[in-house]
C-alpha cells in the first residue's frame, strides 16, 4: 500500500528527528569539554559501538547461517551507534548519566564516518548477492549526516534555554516509546500476520541474543578500563542500545521495499527485547544492586565521620604549669593538673 508507505516513512522520519532533537537537548558544553579533556566516553564509544557490536552481528549472522537480506537487516543495526533509551535506563540504575549522553552523542557522530566503513567491511562476505550490491552506502551517510542539524538545533537549545532543553528530552523519549508502539501496531495489523510468519526463526533467536551479549560485551569492556560499578552497568546498557529509530529509517527510506521485504521487522524486534532485557537488569539492580550501592554511600559517610572522630582524638590538650602545694616544712611537691583553653 502506497499512502500506507509514505505515511510509515513520515512517522520514521519524525521521530528520528525527534529523538536526535533530544539528544543534542542532553548535551551541554561544560560536560563535552571535560569528556574531549579525557576521553574515556568516546573510546569506550568507538570500541563498544564500532568493534564489539558490529563483529557480534556479523558472527550471529554466520552462525545461524542468515540469508543475505537478513543478514544486512541485522548488520545494519549492530553498526548503529547507541540509542536515548539507554540514556534513561542509565538513569533507573543510578549510573553516570553526563557518561552515557557522552557516549550516545560521539558514537552518533562518529557513525557519519564508521557506520558506512563497518557495513563495507562485513557486507564482503555476502558480496555477490543482489542486496549489497545496491547495498546504498552514500544513502546511509547521507540519512547519518542529516540528523546532524537536529542534534546541533538541541545543543543550541541547552546552552540558550536549558529550561526548555529540559522538556524537549522528556519529549524525545516518551515519543522514542509511542513511536515503537505505532510501528508495531501498523506493521503487526495493517500489513498482517503474514509479515511476521515471514521471518525465520533464526532472525527472533539474534533479535534476543544480540541485545543480551551487547550489555555483557560493555560490562566487560567497563571492567577491563578499571570503571567504578555505576560506570559498569553505564557502558553496559550503552553498548547493548542501539538506535533503532535510525536502523529502521534507513531501511524504510533507502532500500526498495519489495527488496528488504520482512526485515524492515527486525529493528523492532531488536528494540521490543532490548527493551525487556534492559528493564529485566533494572529490575534485578532494583531488587539486590541498589542495597549494595546504599551501603556503599553509608559506608563512605562512616568513613568520613571516623575520619573527624580521629581528628578531635589527636588533638593535644594544653598542660598547665601545675600548682604548687606544701605538705612538710621540708618538702615541695609539683602536682600537674589540666586545664581546657
Amino acid at each position: 500500500d502506497r499512502s500506507l508507505s509514505q505515511g510509515l516513512s513520515v512517522l520514521v522520519g519524525l521521530a528520528l528527528c525527534v529523538t536526535m532533537l533530544g539528544l543534542g537537548c542532553a548535551v551541554e558544553l561544560s560536560q563535552l569539554g571535560h569528556q574531549l579533556r579525557r576521553p574515556v566516553g568516546l573510546l569506550l564509544a568507538l570500541l563498544g559501538q564500532f568493534v564489539a557490536m558490529p563483529l557480534l552481528a556479523f558472527l550471529l549472522a554466520l552462525i545461524f547461517a542468515l540469508d543475505e537480506v537478513a543478514a544486512v537487516a541485522v548488520l545494519l543495526c549492530g553498526c548503529c551507534p547507541g540509542g536515548n533509551l539507554s540514556n534513561l535506563m542509565s538513569v533507573l540504575v543510578d549510573g553516570d548519566m553526563n557518561l552515557s549522553i557522552i557516549m550516545t552523542a560521539s558514537s552518533t557522530l562518529l557513525a557519519l564516518f564508521l557506520m558506512p566503513l563497518c557495513l563495507w567491511i562485513y557486507s564482503r562476505h555476502w558480496i555477490n548477492t543482489a542486496v549489497v550490491q545496491l547495498l546504498p552506502l552514500g544513502a546511509v551517510s547521507l540519512t547519518l549526516g542529516s540528523t546532524l542539524l537536529p542534534i546541533g538545533l538541541g545543543v543550541l537549545i541547552r546552552y540558550r534555554h536549558p529550561r526548555a532543553a529540559d522538556l524537549l528530552v522528556k519529549i524525545s523519549l516518551w515519543s522514542l516509546l509511542v513511536t515503537l508502539v505505532i510501528l508495531f501496531i501498523l506493521t503487526g495489523t495493517m500489513l498482517g500476520p503474514d509479515l511476521m510468519a515471514h521471518i525465520p526463526a533464526s532472525v527472533y533467536a539474534i533479535a534476543v541474543l544480540m541485545p543480551l551479549v551487547g550489555y555483557a560485551l560493555g560490562y566487560g569492556l567497563a571492567t577491563v578500563f578499571k570503571m567504578p560499578p555505576h560506570c559498569r552497568r553505564t557502558v553496559s546498557l550503552e553498548t547493548g542500545c542501539q538506535n533503532v529509530q535510525l536502523c529502521t529509517a534507513i531501511l524504510k527510506l533507502t532500500f526498495p521495499p519489495e527488496l528488504i521485504g520482512s526485515m524492515y521487522m527486525f529493528p523492532l524486534l531488536y528494540a521490543l527485547f532490548q527493551s525487556a532485557e534492559a528493564g529485566l537488569f533494572v529490575l534485578l539492580y532494583k531488587m539486590y544492586g541498589r542495597e549494595g550501592h546504599k551501603q556503599d554511600a553509608l559506608g563512605e559517610e562512616e568513613d568520613t565521620d571516623i575520619s573527624y572522630k580521629k581528628l578531635k582524638e589527636e588533638e593535644v590538650a594544653d598542660t598547665s604549669y601545675g600548682t604548687v602545694t606544701a605538705e612538710e616544712h621540708n618538702s615541695i611537691q609539683m602536682q600537674p593538673t589540666q586545664t581546657a583553653l
